[in-house]
């Protein structure tokens, strides 16, 4: 059975919350982060990935309204390809392969985020 990204009329009618999907990156790339239990590194891995499956039609979409030729358009459909790429990555074995990769996650939702707002995607 094929997937395929969802249609306008197939996605749900709610705006996007940023700010939420923002907080989960927050908890691997602040400064102050404290570093995560295993039990917790896997939840948020796991919001991560997700916040990733549902930024990735938001930004196409956007960029899809865009000229061809625009540079923004250009950067934010070659940030999903990197965060597509970086889905079908396995996190290491180890506390610390895991968290790096985890932190790889939060960077592709913080800059998809970036990409659907600037590209006057529909967001809260």
């Amino acid at each position: 059975m094929a997937t395929h990204a969802p249609t306008a009329e197939e996605r749900d009618a709610r705006p996007l919350d940023i700010e939420t999907m923002r907080a989960s990156p927050r908890r691997l790339l602040a400064e102050d982060a404290e570093l995560p239990s295993p039990e917790e590194l896997e939840i948020l891995t796991l919001r991560l990935r997700g916040h990733i499956m549902i930024m990735i039609p938001e930004v196409e979409i956007a960029a899809g309204r865009q000229p061809k030729d625009d540079i923004p358009r250009y950067c934010a459909l070659a940030c999903v390809g990197e965060a597509r790429m970086r889905l079908n990555l396995e996190p290491g074995r180890t506390l610390p392969a895991g968290i790096a990769h985890a932190q790889r996650l939060a960077r592709s939702v913080n800059a998809l985020c970036d990409h659907v707002v600037n590209l006057g995607g529909d967001h809260s």
